[in-house]
């Protein structure tokens, strides 16, 4: 790898931290800006108010010294002083806004380099098991009930690999790649999936969606809705309901995760996409046996916005969430 691919890679973390620093200076600018006009604003009030005819024929009192300013040139010399106090403290505030912030970025860069690691370590595990499972299911007799198990564990171990790669490829910075998912078909995929698990917490998960095609590769729109459905099942009380639905709405695909908990609670709705950010955990055995990092809903919204969509929370409430991911639809003719 060259030292321009090196940087290249860490570029939109870079130019995000920097434009960060950069809007913090214009504002400490803008601030310094406003103070030296209204103050200059007095200043040139009281210089005027000392040049008219009563004040400049006024006779000075004992003891005071008069001193006679030309109003033009005192003008210039203030506009100089501010300008350069303005810029003087926009470059101090940038400054100091890109070394308060540099902890950060560097933070952000040993995660992705630990998410790079992991999940290159992953790949040859995964590997194995996939031979394995491939192995079993030659050493299974035909008409076998377990050869579609066998057949179940291979693709989920090859659902894994795809996830892994797409890791590796958001921790290079690397940008995202194209292509199609009929919404209908991986929003089963993961209705089934997800729903087994459900299943042991005595939670059900109910799907129903449009034949559409969205413009978001399978792999990536599979990850998004099993971090908001995974979520939502944590937030179902036992006996409850967890309801995909997927439609076509205004020329986009909008698809509605709704559970039926206590509703988010412990946080604002609109802040639960932020990385790390956490809310009360849910009092129901799956929450409570589950510890939540604040990462998946967060991966989500990159991803959502990586391919021109949007995540968001509809509504919130004692009667459950109601989660809303909206997606372009692909163009006719977009290679799958």
């Amino acid at each position: 790898m060259t030292r321009s691919q090196g940087r290249s890679s860490a570029l939109p973390d870079e130019q995000a931290y920097r434009r960060s620093a950069s809007k913090i200076g214009w504002q400490v600018m803008a601030v310094c800006a406003a103070l030296f006009v209204v103050g200059g604003a007095v200043i040139l009030a009281f210089v005027f108010w000392q040049t008219t005819p009563a004040q400049v024929n006024k006779a000075p009192q004992p003891g005071e010294i008069e001193v006679r300013l030309d109003p033009g040139e005192l003008i210039l010399a203030a506009t100089l002083l501010a300008t350069g106090a303005v810029l003087a403290a926009g470059l101090a505030a940038r400054l100091i806004a890109r070394r308060a912030v540099h902890p950060l970025d560097e933070a952000f860069r040993l995660q992705r380099r630990f998410v790079a690691d992991v999940s290159h370590e992953l790949r040859t595990p995964l590997a194995v098991i996939d031979a394995r499972a491939q192995q079993l299911a030659a050493l299974t007799p035909p008409g076998d009930a377990r050869q579609s198990v066998l057949g179940e564990l291979r693709q989920d171990a090859r659902i894994m690999s795809e996830v892994i790669d797409a890791m590796l490829v958001s921790a290079s910075g690397a940008a995202h790649g194209h292509g199609t998912a009929a919404l209908a078909d991986t929003i089963a995929a993961v209705a089934g999936d997800l729903g087994e698990v459900a299943k042991q917490f005595d939670v059900a998960v109910r799907h129903e969606s449009a034949e559409v095609t969205v413009a978001m590769p399978v792999t990536v729109l599979r990850r998004c809705l099993v971090a908001v459905v995974d979520n939502a099942i944590d937030h179902s009380p036992e006996g409850t309901t967890v309801r995909i639905s997927g439609v076509e709405r205004g020329g986009e695909a909008v698809v509605t995760v709704r559970d039926e908990g206590d509703g988010i609670q412990g946080i604002a709705a609109d802040r639960v996409f932020d990385r790390f950010a956490q809310g009360t955990a849910p009092e129901t055995p799956r929450g409570a046996a589950r510890t939540s990092r604040g990462i998946g809903l967060a991966l989500v919204r990159e991803l959502c916005a990586a391919h021109g969509g949007r995540v968001g929370v509809a509504s919130s409430g004692p009667n459950g969430t109601v989660f809303e991911i909206v997606l372009p639809l692909a163009r006719e003719g977009e290679a799958r």
